[in-house]
């Protein structure tokens, strides 16, 4: 009997209409289009803007747009798995209200919460749901309003985050199709470095955190960086040699896009040229769970079945991780 396998059978993405641009974040913090392009290489970011708008509203948008695209019933979905770190509240689960928003009513569902790696991660675990051989039908969702915990007085964290969602549907096939294998890894100690200080259970809410500005973004960039391009770069190549892969064997590589310097690394590390690396940072910024999702839907025209990608992460943490995965459909023809 042939192995179960998940496999990508359709995506969606989608992100607010609100663009802001380094030229606009140059008159609220002290920088430039040129210093952000130089660290990041992002030229504009999306916003939610609205009142009662949260990472639900993005989420909801893009399995709404995904149910329609791969002409399935909401009634079909089994389980819906969102990504994210900004829910829309503590509880109940944004995966919950994204289900409740778009129609599905069959599913249980439930979020991940890994930071950048966040998408992987939920993506891995609705592959295991799929292999099983009992769910069908299976929603993965990264999805993050960024812009709800990023503080616009801080020129070193405020240019590099953007709001936006991407769905994926899993369905089994018994070809050699879908999440192939991965690899993951959390470091827990790193949470010094990236991490929220205040809103947990550690340090609830209260008159003095949020006067000290203790609900938003903290990083230091340095030590991030330095951990990032070494461990998604490693993680990426690690993968590609337990599967015997060489860089001509790869169509894609689908890195998160939280800096253009790690991404270039990471392509360099696995032999890849550039027009092999998917990217859109400068379109978006970092999305966080929602970054690797957008770029698959960006470049969905570009994919064929069968095409070998090395999907790449690193987050807050520290949380790291690459999948295999070999894509299950040509896009014309959906």
């Amino acid at each position: 009997m042939k192995k179960i396998r998940a496999a990508i059978t359709g995506i969606h993405s989608w992100v607010p209409e609100y663009r802001l641009t380094n030229f606009e974040l140059s008159k609220m913090v002290d920088t430039s289009d040129e210093w952000i392009m130089q660290r990041v290489g992002i030229k504009e970011r999306r916003i939610l803007k609205g009142e009662g708008l949260g990472s639900s509203d993005l989420g909801a948008n893009a399995v709404i747009g995904l149910l329609e695209k791969t002409k399935t019933s909401p009634d079909e979905i089994e389980l819906l798995i969102c990504a994210t770190i900004t829910p829309d509240m503590f509880f109940p689960a944004t995966a919950n209200i994204i289900s409740d928003k778009a129609g599905i009513k069959n599913a249980f569902s439930f979020d991940i919460g890994a930071a950048c790696s966040g998408f992987l991660f939920a993506l891995q675990t609705g592959a295991a749901y799929v292999e099983t051989g009992k769910f069908k039908k299976v929603i993965v969702v990264g999805a993050d309003k960024m812009s709800s915990i990023t503080d616009y007085t801080d020129r070193t964290t405020c240019p590099l985050f953007g709001d936006g969602a991407g769905a994926v549907l899993l369905e089994p096939t018994s070809e050699e199709y879908g999440v192939m294998d991965y690899i993951f890894h959390t470091d827990g100690s790193g949470r010094k470095y990236l991490h929220m200080k205040a809103g947990g259970s550690i340090r609830p809410a209260s008159h003095e955190t949020v006067d000290a500005k203790e609900h938003y973004i903290y990083q230091e960039g340095q030590s991030v960086f330095k951990f990032a391009v070494v461990n998604m770069a490693d993680v990426a190549a690690e993968i590609m040699e337990r599967n015997n892969l060489k860089a001509d064997d790869i169509a894609w590589l689908v890195p998160h896009q939280a800096n253009l310097r790690i991404i270039d690394a990471t392509g360099r590390r696995m032999g890849l040229p550039p027009e092999k690396v998917m990217i859109n940072i400068q379109n978006y910024g970092n999305t966080t769970a929602a970054t690797i999702p957008l770029c698959l839907s960006d470049y969905e025209s570009h994919l064929k079945k069968g095409d070998k990608l090395i999907l790449a992460a690193f987050g807050g943490g520290f949380t790291w991780g690459s999948i295999y995965l070999k894509w299950a459909y040509d896009p014309e023809k959906k």
